[in-house]
């Protein structure tokens, strides 16, 4: 199909996607869409980065159109569940933009601000109600919101939803809704926990699989970065003397890393500001906002914004640190190379990160070109991340069996897994040399953040209840002329609470340990 006029759309949507300048669907949007108007349920699972929120959203307008009357008083006509805040902002901005020529009213329900506007616009009667599972919940526990008129659900970014471990709060939604409804189901990977959620709420459905075995955006160019831990933070910066890094998204592993950095860049003289889950809602939209206008050159990001930044014209994607779930990788760097056009994505990688990066090797089937044109290259950590993963060795923290074993993707007349030049020949030189051998991979391949095992935390038990959740007080002992004595708060003697009164006294100056 050539145009949206070709899908079956009504006028009004064509003129308000004329008016936005959209033309041409992209593949997903021509599969998905013509099957969504026939009235089926539709899986789509498409790269980030393809048109998935108008897969949807187009859809979803021309079906509130169809429908007779007024919606009723708290009582919205569809829902569209979505993971975070930023994507809920994203989504309802494209039903504005695609609803601009119709009457269909929407509203955004979601944590971090105040749900009484919320709840005052509900009362109204709205059609669409875009929501994150947490708020949504707590407004239908509170009576302000009925789900039982939905005749459409909208499921986007399901992968994320698992990660942010939402799956039981979607099937409680479910629950509550007609079992008539017609459901668009959305995502990007298609984890098994996902599978069977598919087979659970939406049994028979069409299928639309844009990306089938290619995980990854063929038009970003991605390069990986050997460094210490210590020089990330001066390679960053040096990377910001490019006039080719103009809009920059950098993530980290955690928020205080995100503030840290973003600190630190703004006293390098780059403009930064940092967005995470501790942020307020306000204090995120700004961030977004400042970074969309140029404003802010570098913005400082957690996963928990990955899949809800749509800015365009990123020219760069640097994974300060590399993420946890291989998965994480390809939804960060689709922030770049967005609607058709070309990015980069720069990846550093430390000692302890090498497990980290052979996973997202093993998942995204590709080889990482590596950089080594820069005054902090290690090759002592690119030599240690071209040995083939030990077997048994699962490449996240904490090793582990995994059912995808198998050694880095080699390619011929290079290392192991990777393609590029040795170090640099010149006047710079690496700071902060790691030690290396094969001895000490075992203690540096372990993510900071991992949690001790079983055997670690036995000592640590012993000092605790039974309910883990409350620490024994210690001994007490108290000493009196006439040698020690029980504290008050215990009370009876021995005799008076019916466990015999026969014990022979002690001695004067004895110590005695009462537990307690």
């Amino acid at each position: 199909m050539s145009n949206f006029s070709s899908l079956g759309l009504a006028e009004p949507i064509l003129r308000a996607l004329k008016k936005a300048g959209y033309t041409t669907p992209t593949p997903i949007q021509a599969e998905a869409i013509p099957a969504a108007l026939e009235g089926q349920n539709v899986l789509g699972i498409a790269q980030t980065g393809t048109g998935k929120t108008a897969a949807f959203t187009l859809p979803l307008l021309e079906h509130m159109m169809s429908l007779r009357g007024r919606p009723q008083r708290s009582a919205p006509r569809a829902l569209v569940l979505t993971p975070t805040r930023e994507l809920a902002n994203q989504i309802a901005e494209s039903l504005k933009t695609y609803g601009s020529q119709t009457r269909v009213s929407h509203v955004m329900v979601y944590g971090g601000v105040s749900q009484f506007p919320q709840v005052k616009a509900l009362k109204r009667g709205v059609d669409v109600v875009v929501a994150t599972p947490g708020r949504l919940l707590d407004l239908i526990n509170q009576g302000h919101l009925s789900l039982d008129a939905i005749s459409m659900l909208v499921l986007d970014e399901a992968d994320r939803m698992l990660d942010m471990g939402f799956i039981g709060d979607i099937r409680e939604v479910c629950s509550q809704m007609p079992d008539n409804r017609q459901t668009l189901f959305f995502s990007a990977t298609m984890p098994k926990a996902i599978q069977s959620l598919v087979d659970e709420i939406m049994p028979e459905h069409e299928t639309v699989n844009i990306a089938p075995g290619e995980p990854t955006v063929d038009r970003i160019t991605q390069r990986m970065l050997f460094v210490a831990r210590e020089n990330k933070e001066p390679l960053i910066q040096k990377l910001f003397e490019s006039e080719d890094a103009k809009r920059v998204i950098v993530f980290t592993k955690t928020k205080m890393a995100a503030e840290k950095l973003s600190k630190r860049l703004n006293k390098q003289g780059v403009s930064s500001d940092a967005i995470h889950g501790d942020k307020s809602q306000a204090q995120r939209q700004r961030a977004l906002n400042g970074f969309k206008k140029g404003k802010v050159r570098s913005l400082i990001a957690t996963d928990v914004a990955a899949r809800g930044i749509d800015v365009d014209d990123i020219t760069h994607v640097i994974n300060y640190d590399l993420p946890i779930e291989p998965e994480a990788y390809v939804h960060r760097i689709g922030r770049t190379a967005r609607a058709g056009q070309s990015g980069q994505a720069l990846s550093f990688c430390a000692a302890d990160e090498i497990n980290l990066l052979q996973a997202i090797q093993r998942f995204t089937k590709q080889e990482v070109a590596v950089l080594t044109d820069h005054p902090f290259h290690d090759e002592a950590i690119a030599e240690r991340a071209s040995r083939p993963p030990r077997s048994g060795h699962s490449g996240k923290p904490g090793g582990g069996s995994s059912s995808r074993r198998g050694k880095p993707h080699f390619k011929s007349g290079g290392k192991p897994g990777f393609k590029g030049k040795g170090s640099p020949k010149g006047s710079f030189s690496a700071k902060g040399k790691p030690s290396s051998g094969h001895g000490s991979f075992k203690k540096d391949a372990v993510s900071r953040d991992e949690k001790p095992s079983r055997k670690q935390t036995s000592s640590r038990s012993e000092s605790f209840s039974r309910d883990e959740t409350t620490p024994r007080k210690s001994h007490k002992t108290t000493f009196s002329k006439a040698g020690p004595s029980r504290p008050k708060e215990h009370g009876a003697s021995r005799a008076e609470s019916g466990q015999g009164g026969n014990t022979p006294p002690r001695a004067k100056g004895t110590r005695k340990r009462i537990y307690r």
